[in-house]
């Protein structure tokens, strides 16, 4: 018994944050009241309608439905009532049918009286499918007939982040569930949690965790990664700093994980960079701009991550005119095109802020 506790734990040491502190039922879902309530409403009758959950990532879709999967059928049930795909490795019309209509035509076998008395065991298994709308327009077609033929003791739930891909006669058989991205105190109460259960060192009198939700945008998934990276890095340093003997009673800055550390890890370029950037732009010096373009290149920040931050401070500066503001987004949209083409990064940071520079 000791072993297996011993064994249990240490699993529980190396599994990521993202899945250790996964909703283990839907009370524990964060920010998606609408969802949750009608879903709970249907877990009291144990009876499911195929299902759509989409929005953006990272705001719940897939801890949702393994968290009602999970208070259906219990642990001992759960592995051969539920089948999980990933859609966007298993995408083809042989997926839907060969194993999707083998495990839907399946009939089921009857739960001992303890799971009953514990948990609804409805009379159908769950085939859940993330990432939906990588699926191929063909497999989606023979989709729709398996889902129709075999409602009786299977229901469907499809997870995506773009509703549009799903092609409507798939759409039209499912309840629909929009997850938004999550508010901040929901999410930051959740990072709290997960903070605080870690025992992570937090730098004082700093919105560490603030500046972590910002970074994330609404991604909690990404947001709690950020989190477990730092919290990581500090331990190792911390580990290093203590054997090398520069143990200090003292509070040391280096202990904690503060505002900067977390932008060093999530790849945010710094504010002074970006102040330099937009002050050689302003300026209608080239060379100045090339010299701070190419510092930019060689100390290897994101050509995406710079674009995403060259957005926010020109579009919200209150300085600029509309008209302005207006040529510097067309810029901007038109470099994000061609980075997301695989163009080189040197050549299309400096075409845009040439561009921007011309505007101004």
């Amino acid at each position: 018994m000791k072993d297996t506790l011993e064994y249990e734990q240490e699993k529980l040491d190396h599994t990521p944050w993202v899945e250790k502190y996964r909703p283990k039922k839907l009370d524990d879902v964060a920010s998606q009241d609408h969802a949750v309530k009608v879903l709970q409403q249907n877990l009291s009758l144990a009876n499911l309608p195929h299902m759509l959950f989409y929005g953006p990532p990272g705001t719940g879709k897939t801890s949702t439905i393994l968290a009602l999967a999970k208070q259906l059928y219990g642990p001992r049930l759960y592995k051969s009532r539920v089948l999980e795909l990933n859609a966007s490795d298993e995408r083809g019309i042989s997926i839907v049918r060969e194993k999707i209509k083998n495990f839907a035509r399946l009939t089921i076998s009857n739960p001992t009286q303890q799971d009953l008395d514990e948990y609804p065991c409805p009379p159908y298994k769950i085939v859940i499918l993330d990432e939906a709308d990588s699926m191929t327009t063909d497999a989606q077609s023979a989709l729709r007939r398996t889902m129709e033929t075999y409602l009786g003791i299977t229901r469907f739930c499809l997870i995506c982040n773009y509703i549009t891909r799903i092609i409507d006669p798939v759409a039209s058989r499912c309840s629909k569930f929009r997850f938004k991205p999550l508010n901040n105190e929901n999410a930051l109460l959740r990072l709290q949690h997960v903070a605080s259960a870690e025992n992570v060192q937090l730098a004082p009198n700093e919105k560490v965790l603030s500046e972590i939700l910002r970074i994330a945008d609404g991604d909690l998934r990404k947001a709690i990664t950020i989190l477990q990276s730092a919290a990581k890095l500090h331990t190792s340093l911390n580990n290093n700093s203590s054997n090398n003997g520069n143990e200090d009673n003292d509070m040391d800055v280096d202990r904690y994980i503060d505002i900067a550390s977390i932008q060093e890890i999530a790849g945010v370029v710094s504010d002074p960079v970006i102040s330099q950037l937009l002050v050689s732009t302003a300026s209608k010096d080239r060379h100045r701009l090339f010299a701070n373009v190419n510092n930019i290149i060689q100390e290897g920040w994101s050509a995406q991550q710079l674009l995403d931050q060259l957005h926010d401070k020109y579009i919200m500066d209150d300085s600029l005119t509309n008209s302005t503001k207006n040529e510097i987004a067309k810029a901007l949209f038109e470099a994000d095109r061609k980075l997301n083409n695989g163009t080189d990064e040197h050549i299309q940071i400096l075409s845009l802020l040439l561009s921007i520079q011309s505007v101004l």
